[in-house]
């Protein structure tokens, strides 16, 4: 299977490449639009701010080719938020294939950034998460997305918020799945195999 990575050059593409190679796929990491077209399945992960990842996308001229992809599509973490279409992180617009917003996280008195494990809530016939499943994911972001009818997971800190999204072919998580263990583990194996 020819799974990309996309190179926002503010990401954690090794982790993310080591998480595919445990289940035995070797993933081509890339900014070329062409390649990116022709996978089976594209990663957009990222770590960092919203404006940075998306000045990097424009300069790369990839937001136009990321907005016409047919294939599976997964956006972890700050990669899950670039799929939105604003994000408050930098007042930025982003690529807009899932209409949600981003929002600095209303975290109360507890800590911010949400950082460590946390058990995430499959809603909506999650298509890779069981439903009898909740398992616990690593998490660290002080930006989330408001639970609405494209969430698919969710989860609580403080305030209950869109651990997964997905609208056709583009699903986000807000957690790591590159650091969230087996279950991480079998969230990517489900991305592989899934028809969306």
């Amino acid at each position: 299977m020819n799974v990309v990575i996309v190179d926002t050059e503010c990401a954690n593409l090794t982790s993310v490449r080591f998480a595919f190679e445990r289940l035995g796929i070797n993933p081509t990491i890339t900014d070329n639009a062409d390649k990116i077209i022709a996978a089976d399945r594209v990663v957009l992960p990222g770590v960092g701010t919203a404006a940075a990842a998306m000045r990097n996308l424009r300069r790369k001229q990839l937001i136009e080719p990321l907005q016409s992809l047919q294939q599976p599509v997964l956006g972890i973490c700050l990669g899950m938020q670039l799929l939105t279409a604003h994000s408050e992180e930098g007042d930025v617009n982003c690529l807009g294939v899932i209409p949600a917003q981003t929002k600095r996280m209303d975290t109360g008195k507890l800590p911010s950034p949400h950082m460590g494990w946390n058990q995430i809530q499959p809603i909506n016939n999650n298509p890779l998460v069981a439903s009898d499943s909740q398992p616990y994911c690593y998490f660290v972001h002080s930006f989330a997305v408001a639970e609405d009818q494209h969430t698919i997971a969710r989860c609580g800190y403080h305030q209950s918020f869109a651990a997964m999204i997905k609208k056709d072919n583009f699903i986000g998580a807000q957690f790591h799945p590159e650091r969230s263990g087996s279950a991480g583990s079998a969230l990517l194996k489900q991305f592989l195999e899934c028809s969306l």
